[in-house]
């Protein structure tokens, strides 16, 4: 989905070593039984402005799609964390934006605002709502 290439180290040049220094950023790992089957990565500084908490990356291991667990994971982090949220899809992302409007609208009772970012340093579609203790 991104336009870049990998570094000489095999990534993609994402820095997740604040993740671990930094209170605001806050990394998740989805375990399913025992095995690793994927990752979140929630921060709590203001990426977009109107958020509290922005789901910066989710990522379910391919043979682990298409069960429900992506879903079931999105629904214990919203819950883990009270507030309002943003999350946020690439433009040409379209399978992250069906997953993304569903598992929102489900979540929610269809209680969400969704928009399309067009400038500034992030673009895509955003869905924004509150958690079980606030309003959207």
């Amino acid at each position: 989905m991104w336009d870049q290439d990998i570094d000489e180290l095999g990534e993609y040049g994402y820095s997740l070593d604040p993740y671990w220094s930094d209170s605001a950023q806050r990394p998740y790992v989805i375990l399913v039984e025992s095995k690793y089957t994927g990752f979140a990565l929630v921060n709590d500084a203001v990426k977009v402005p109107g958020g509290r908490y922005w789901l910066e990356q989710f990522f379910i291991i391919k043979k682990y799609r298409r069960r429900g667990l992506g879903r079931a994971a999105a629904t214990r982090l919203f819950e883990s964390l009270p507030g309002q949220w943003q999350v946020g899809q690439m433009p040409l992302n379209l399978p992250a934006q069906v997953f993304w409007r569903t598992t929102i609208n489900g979540y929610t009772n269809g209680n969400y605002r969704e928009s399309e970012i067009k400038s500034g340093s992030w673009r895509g579609v955003l869905q924004e709502f509150g958690s079980p203790s606030t309003d959207a």
